[in-house]
C-alpha cells in the first residue's frame, strides 16, 4: 500500500501548498501548457503504471493478448479489434519488449492525458489528487486499454471545452483504437455546442457513423450477446457510479458558480446528466458491467467539479484550505476503502515493480 498512499499523500501536498492558479487565458480557461514540474509528474506516472508487475485484476489476460501476438501478422492482429493496441503487442513481440514495454507505452499515453487535463484545471494539484485513488490506481493500473482511450479521451476534452471540435474528434477517435468503446464519446460534441448546432451535429453524426461502421459493427453482437443477454455483474458498480453521481449533483445545483465559459458549461452539464442516467442504469439493468465501462469515461467530471469546488464553496482567488481538506479527505476515504476492502484489491497488493523485481 506505500506506493500508493505515497503517491496520494505526495500530490496532495501540492494541492495544500500551492493552492489555486491565478491566471487564466482570455477567453476564461486555464492554460494546458506543461512546465517542468509537470513533465516530471509525467515520467513519474509513467514509470509507476508501466512497470508494475504482476499488479491487476487483468494482469493474465494482456499477457494472454501478449502471447497471442506471437501467432500474428499485421492484418490478423487488427482484425481482432481494438488495433492500436494489437499493434503494440505486436511491436513489443518483434522488439523483444515484453509486457512492460506495452504497459510503459499505454501508461505514456494515459499520464499524458490525465497531466494535460488537469493542467487546465483551476486546482490542477487537486484534480490530480483527486485522479489518483480510482483513475490512476485502479483504471490505470487494472485496465490497460480502457485506461489509454480515457487519456487520450481527456485531451479530447480539454479540446472540446475550447469548441475546438476537429480535435476532439481525432482523439476519441484515436482512443478507440484503444478501445471501441471510446466511439460512444463522439455524440457529445454535438450536445455540447454552442455555435453552429445543426451544421456540428451533421457532421458528428458523420464521423459516429463511420466510426461505428469501422470499430463497433463487427463486434456489436458479440458485445451485446456478451454484456447484456450473459448479464454480466461488475462489483462495486453501484459505488463507483455513485462516485460520478455525487460531483455530477453538485454541477448540477451549483454549475452557475463554476466561472466556466458556456461551450465548458455546456459540456460538464451533458457529462453530469449522463452520470446520473448511468447510476440509474447501474440500479435498473443486471448487466452492471457495460454501465460500469461506460461510467469510466464520466471519471473526469469528478477531477473537474472538485477542482472547482473550493471556489465554489468559499472565496475565489483564495486558498480556501478547509474546504481543499474536505476535497482531500474524501478521496483519501475512497482509497482506505478500496485498498481495504474491495473484493479484488488484492490483484493490487503489494505494489511490484519490475525493474526491482528484475534486479533482484
Amino acid at each position: 500500500m506505500i506506493v500508493y498512499w505515497s503517491m496520494f499523500l505526495s500530490v496532495s501536498v501540492c494541492a495544500l501548498v500551492l493552492g489555486p492558479r491565478a491566471a487564466s487565458l482570455a477567453y476564461g480557461m486555464q492554460s494546458a501548457r506543461l512546465n517542468s514540474g509537470w513533465v516530471l509528474v509525467w515520467l513519474v506516472l509513467t514509470l509507476l503504471i508501466g512497470y508494475r508487475f504482476e499488479v491487476g485484476g487483468d494482469w493474465g489476460t494482456y499477457l494472454r493478448h501478449l502471447q497471442e501476438a506471437r501467432y500474428q501478422d499485421i492484418n490478423s492482429a487488427v482484425a481482432k479489434g481494438d488495433p492500436a493496441y494489437r499493434l503494440l503487442n505486436l511491436l513489443a513481440v518483434k522488439l523483444g519488449w515484453g509486457i512492460s514495454g506495452v504497459n510503459v507505452v499505454s501508461a505514456s499515453l494515459f499520464s499524458a492525458g490525465l497531466v494535460y487535463f488537469c493542467r487546465g484545471l483551476p486546482r490542477p494539484w487537486l484534480a490530480l489528487a483527486a485522479a489518483i485513488p480510482y483513475m490512476v490506481t485502479v483504471v490505470a493500473m487494472g485496465y490497460t486499454r480502457q485506461s489509454v482511450a480515457l487519456g487520450l479521451a481527456m485531451l479530447g476534452l480539454v479540446a472540446l471545452a475550447r469548441q475546438a471540435n476537429l480535435w476532439f474528434v481525432f482523439w476519441v477517435l484515436c482512443a478507440a483504437a484503444f478501445h471501441k468503446s471510446a466511439v460512444l464519446l463522439l455524440p457529445i460534441a454535438a450536445l455540447a455546442a454552442t455555435n453552429n448546432r445543426y451544421w456540428t451535429a451533421l457532421w458528428i453524426a458523420v464521423a459516429t457513423a463511420l466510426a461505428y461502421v469501422v470499430f463497433l459493427q463487427d463486434s456489436v453482437d458479440t458485445l451485446y450477446i456478451n454484456y447484456v443477454e450473459a448479464r454480466y455483474q461488475s462489483e462495486g458498480a453501484f459505488v463507483r457510479a455513485a462516485m460520478n453521481l455525487v460531483p455530477a449533483c453538485i454541477y448540477l445545483v451549483l454549475g452557475r458558480r463554476f466561472h466556466m465559459q458556456a461551450g465548458e458549461a455546456r459540456l460538464w452539464l451533458w457529462f453530469a446528466i449522463i452520470s446520473i442516467a448511468l447510476f440509474v442504469g447501474v440500479i435498473a439493468t443486471p448487466a452492471t458491467t457495460a454501465v460500469d465501462r461506460i461510467a469510466l469515461y464520466m471519471l473526469p467530471l469528478q477531477l473537474v467539479v472538485f477542482s472547482y469546488l473550493p471556489e465554489v464553496l468559499g472565496t475565489r482567488g483564495r486558498r480556501n484550505t478547509g474546504f481543499t481538506c474536505l476535497v482531500l479527505l474524501y478521496y483519501a476515504t475512497v482509497l482506505f476503502v478500496w485498498l481495504n476492502y474491495a473484493t479484488h484489491a488484492f490483484a493490487w497488493l503489494p505494489y511490484r515493480f519490475y525493474p526491482i523485481e528484475a534486479w533482484f
